[in-house]
């Protein structure tokens, strides 16, 4: 498919690899290699039948007050008040709590009796419960003196790490990013020490050598974000951010710490961050911010729990804060609605991460970044997509859930290149509309891809379908193999035609805009913009000085390819010669007059597409055409050729060489075996192309012999397709010429 085009001009810049050490990285190993990671206890779907409540809030309170105590046991007693709203009628619920971690002692409020087999809790409830009703459990249990990568206690720090699903192992929950819940939590401790959770601090209530700390978080959260963070003799710092909307309400932002970490610079950060992400993404949208760096036990970057994220030992690094801050608003504002949509956390974090670097070091930092995600990804690509629907069923592994080239770099990657594609008025009044739409349900809810993708294609006002599909529901990138030529075409006038082809077998066409930079003799590269909707495609650009180079996506912002441009051979002249069989002037082996001709270059295999196309004149006393096919590369084709009043011919079987470049000639008239089918006639030693074929429909036939007769009957004459001889006049021998034909049903042959 060829293009002529109307061209826009852009700017282009060449930027260097990014250095930083990158937080997705951190982040990614850390959910890899915890060992609660490792095994899933149960495959039921966020969808499945089993699932016939919503869970509205947890209320739970646990004595931790011997875990930060030597020798730091692991088990605490405590309870959990489910309160739920029923949505298809029943008389028990199912909860996830891992046998191994947690014993349950009884159940009470509308809990009647249970049973807890298979890391499944039963609770039996006093009565059926229809559609609409409101209903509370009240559970006892103990925590076991277990190491189960979950709930942890070791020299003086007690907290809790629970993504993908851990959480069932230190508290009985529906364990699924879809229901998410409002939480109030209440722990005992040690009067030495410091716990922070999710939501504000209701209160602290000291009593003697002990306090209760008490969090509630009126926001809902994903049970996998919910988290106790405590140590003993904690550094507690507390800055506050003015929400931009009312500058009087005041956020706090808590920063839990060991000895020996310095936070200074991290504050100040976090407020610019706050700020910018609010502009970029919506209005920070809690109630609280707060960060707790933790011990040796958590070793991995950061954890995103929901207004407070865990760190590593003195981690307070920009990205590493950065790319949890961006988790707020995509994995803890909208959660994902099943393990396969992890990407809308990982992808859109880390993508944060850039966009702060943009934010302090301008936009070739940013691109930097973006940079060091793709060649991590094409040098370390697994080869599954983004985006697998059977994960909403069974959740993988967890080196497939938090594969650090698909779910982080690949889809941070994705997420540049829908900027690119959108611009980034269009980008970013997405991502806001996405993370703030209450009305649709992202916004202290869950998100699943597709319905993302339908914020998209509304915010983007055109269907954006394609896009996802390809990058997030495909494996693997497009293979380019492009090239181009320049032609002269005289009066110092040139044309530049790009080809570009994708070559990839493991993953199907990628349709994207493409940026071409066009350098010239004289004056500054000009960059034009394309859109490459079909493989194989395209483009032709006329100018009026001479280029000299193209460079494709020159600001590579497609950053998942490989790509090669060839520069081919300048187009050279070809000549066809055929005679239209009408036109003959046997006696003096000329034509009686020129003509305008039709060539084509045809694909040689089936359907059998035009590939170019020339209009010329048929020399008089030649019988060549002489045109320069300006979109053919090399390859085989058929020749074919047109008259305004003669059959429609193509060369014989199989095509003929066509190499860009060299001087390329045809002849039909030599041999009947030049023509396809042997469809032309000898008229003394020149073989000729039917003539009569008035109105083009393939057949010489009544219909053109009666367009004949009428004109004759009307003494008609001039340049007139019924003029088959070509001598100004329509009359009995022009029939004759028809009539003849058409007797022997003359018609085209074609492949």
């Amino acid at each position: 498919m060829l293009c002529l085009i109307t061209v826009s001009f852009l700017c282009s810049t060449v930027f260097a690899q990014n250095n930083l050490q990158k937080e997705q990285h951190f982040c990614s190993l850390k959910k890899l290699n915890s060992p609660n990671l490792s095994v899933q206890f149960d495959s039921d779907s966020p969808n499945s039948p089993l699932h016939k409540f919503d869970v509205l809030d947890y209320k739970i309170y646990v004595d931790i007050r011997s875990c930060f105590i030597s020798p730091y046991p692991k088990n605490f007693n405590g309870n959990v008040t489910v309160k739920f709203r029923v949505d298809t009628a029943l008389n028990s619920i199912q909860l996830n709590a891992v046998n191994t971690s947690i014993v349950v002692s009884s159940v009470s409020m509308a809990g009647v009796s249970f049973s807890h087999a298979s890391n499944i809790l039963t609770v039996n409830l006093d009565r059926t419960y229809n559609p609409g009703e409101i209903a509370e459990v009240k559970i006892n249990y103990t925590h076991q003196n277990v190491t189960d990568n979950a709930f942890y206690a070791s020299g003086g720090f007690v907290f809790t790490d629970c993504e993908p699903e851990g959480a069932r192992k230190w508290f009985p929950c529906w364990d699924k990013p879809s229901d998410k819940a409002t939480l109030d939590l209440t722990a005992r401790v040690p009067g030495n020490a410091r716990l922070g959770s999710n939501g504000r601090l209701n209160d602290s209530t000291v009593t003697g050598d002990t306090i209760y700390y008490h969090w509630i978080s009126s926001d809902p959260i994903a049970t996998y974000l919910m988290v106790m963070s405590a140590k003993a003799n904690y550094n507690l710092n507390i800055t506050y951010w003015p929400r931009p909307s009312n500058p009087s309400i005041l956020v706090p932002i808590r920063f839990y710490y060991n000895s020996g970490e310095n936070i200074t610079a991290t504050k100040t950060r976090v407020y610019n961050m706050m700020t910018h992400m609010s502009e970029k993404f919506g209005e920070y949208p809690f109630e609280k911010n707060g960060f707790a760096t933790l011990g040796s036990q958590f070793t991995w970057g950061g954890m995103e729990n929901q207004t407070l994220t865990s760190l590593c030992t003195n981690c307070w690094s920009e990205n590493i804060i950065s790319h949890e801050m961006g988790h707020q608003w995509y994995g803890d504002l909208v959660s994902p609605a099943t393990w396969a949509d992890i990407w809308l956390n990982e992808a859109f974090a880390t993508f944060t991460e850039a966009v702060w670097f943009e934010y302090t070091g301008g936009y070739t930092s940013y691109k930097n970044d973006i940079n060091a995600n793709a060649t991590y990804y094409l040098n370390n690509n697994p080869g599954w997509p983004i985006y697998n629907p059977q994960w909403a069923v069974t959740t993988p592994p967890t080196n497939t859930l938090f594969n650090t080239a698909i779910t982080y770099y690949k889809g941070a990657c994705v997420l540049h290149m829908l900027r690119y594609t959108l611009g980034d008025s269009i980008f970013f009044s997405f991502t806001k509309s996405y993370a703030m739409d209450s009305l649709s349900g992202f916004k202290h809810n869950s998100a699943a891809t597709d319905d993302v993708t339908e914020k998209l294609s509304e915010v983007a006002g055109q269907d954006m379908s394609w896009f996802i599909n390809q990058w997030v529901k495909e494996p693997n990138h497009p293979t380019y193999q492009n090239n181009y030529n320049i032609t002269s075409l005289g009066g110092g006038n040139w044309r530049l035609r790009f080809t570009t082809n994708q070559t990839q077998v493991n993953t199907p066409f990628h349709k994207m805009p493409l940026n071409l930079k066009v350098s010239f003799t004289t004056g500054s590269d000009s960059t034009f913009r394309v859109m490459n909707d079909v493989n194989n495609q395209s483009f032709a650009f006329n100018f009026t000085r001479q280029p000299t180079a193209l460079v494709f996506d020159p600001g590579n912002d497609i950053v998942l390819k490989t790509a090669s441009t060839t520069l081919l051979p300048s187009a050279a002249a070809s000549t066809i010669k055929f005679i239209p069989q009408g036109l003959y002037d046997q006696p003096n082996d000329r034509l009686r007059i020129r003509d305008t001709v039709s060539l084509y270059l045809m694909n040689s295999i089936s359907p059998y597409a035009i590939v170019d196309s020339a209009f010329a004149i048929l020399d008089s006393n030649s019988f060549s055409s002489t045109v320069t096919f300006l979109n053919a590369v090399s390859g085989v084709y058929y020749v074919v050729v047109k008259h305004r009043n003669s059959i429609e011919t193509w060369s014989n079987a199989g095509g003929e060489v066509y190499t860009l470049g060299s001087t390329f000639t045809y002849d039909f008239t030599t041999a009947q075996t030049q023509a396809y089918g042997n469809n032309m006639l000898l008229i003394g030693s020149r073989y000729c192309i039917y003539s009569g074929d008035i109105n083009q429909d393939g057949v010489v036939d009544a219909t053109d012999a009666g367009a004949i007769d009428n004109d004759a009957a009307n003494y008609a004459s001039g340049y007139l397709s019924t003029d088959l001889n070509g001598d100004g006049a329509i009359d009995a021998t022009d029939l004759a010429l028809a009539d003849n034909n058409a007797a022997n049903f003359v018609g085209a042959i074609t492949p």
